[in-house]
């Protein structure tokens, strides 16, 4: 299940809770096995090895929805610093140390066989609770508030450096593979998933490497657009990680179905749209480019389809 973006709803009937910026994840336990698997369908168990065997739910057969989180030395979920993780099909044991990972448990969908999906979120939140899943080792159940308006608990994230908040209403269903109205997320910075769609070759210390990268995302008629480029954000090793993964899918034309103004096609290597990842920006011009836009990372978890077009200003 998918929130909508909008801003925090007003009126009874809402709960609130933090938005974590990591990577989702469905969670299936039985016995000390556990099996994570991503937004899209990926089996990723093996990339998390801290969570394997931890006994979680007491040896019942659960279903739950979480994210999984690194956290900054602040205590606040990092995701560039999960990104160090999120590529690595079995990290050792270094690895885990200097970037741990922690599962956010916030919703339960099935136990011992019983779907909840079509029971109130209040109950299937008061069953979670029950089960005492924060017992386990890098296990958190996050707070809901029910008790706040979401403009009040907008602000604390705020205070805290937080990614914004999810509004879900307390009656609602658990609509598996839909984005609801049922769910309402603001953040408080603007995110966008994108497809790339090319580069640019790099100069001076970056000669070996790419300067920029060429975005798009799909509009409502499955057209890929053009959303301008991004070149800050990197680290060395992320831009030739990034150049090793565009060179086997480089192609002579471009992707976009529509023309790409001359200043970003002059020197513009295409790629097939393959890669998804994530920009943070400022603000979003008239002619549909993106201001100030900083890269975030890869998002393997995401499949080209889903990086859809923002709402022009």
């Amino acid at each position: 299940m998918m929130a909508t973006a909008g801003e925090p709803p007003a009126g009874s009937g809402w709960a609130f809770e933090f938005k974590w910026d990591g990577v989702r994840a469905i969670i299936g336990t039985a016995g000390e096995r556990i099996q994570l698997t991503s937004r899209n369908g990926n089996d990723v168990t093996l990339g998390y090895p801290e969570l394997a065997g931890i006994g979680l739910g007491g040896g019942r057969r659960l279903l739950l929805d979480g994210e999984l989180v690194a956290l900054d030395p602040g205590g606040r979920p990092d995701f560039g610093l999960l990104q160090h993780r999120m590529h690595v099909r079995s990290p050792g044991p270094e690895l885990q140390a200097a970037v741990p990972v922690q599962l956010y448990v916030f919703d339960l969908l099935e136990v011992d066989g019983t779907s909840l999906v079509r029971e109130p979120h209040d109950t299937r939140r008061a069953q979670l609770l029950e089960l005492g899943l924060d017992t386990a080792p890098g296990v958190a159940v996050p707070p809901s508030f029910a008790d706040v308006t979401g403009g009040q608990l907008l602000e604390v994230a705020r205070a805290h450096r937080l990614e914004g908040i999810v509004a879900k209403r307390r009656r609602s269903r658990y609509e598996p593979g839909r984005r609801s109205t049922t769910w309402i997320k603001t953040a408080l910075m603007t995110t966008q998933e994108i497809v790339v769609g090319g580069w640019t070759p790099g100069g001076g210390r970056r000669a070996s490497t790419l300067g920029a990268l060429l975005l798009g995302a799909y509009d409502d008629g499955g057209a890929l657009r053009f959303l301008g480029h991004v070149g800050t954000g990197f680290t060395d090793a992320v831009l030739h990680d990034l150049l090793d993964r565009l060179r086997p899918i480089e192609r002579p034309r471009s992707p976009f179905d529509e023309d790409v103004p001359a200043e970003y096609a002059r020197r513009a290597r295409w790629a097939q749209p393959l890669l998804v990842g994530e920009v943070v920006y400022r603000s979003m011009t008239h002619d549909g480019r993106l201001r100030h836009a900083v890269w975030r990372g890869l998002r393997p978890d995401r499949e080209p389809a889903e990086a859809q077009l923002p709402a022009l200003p």
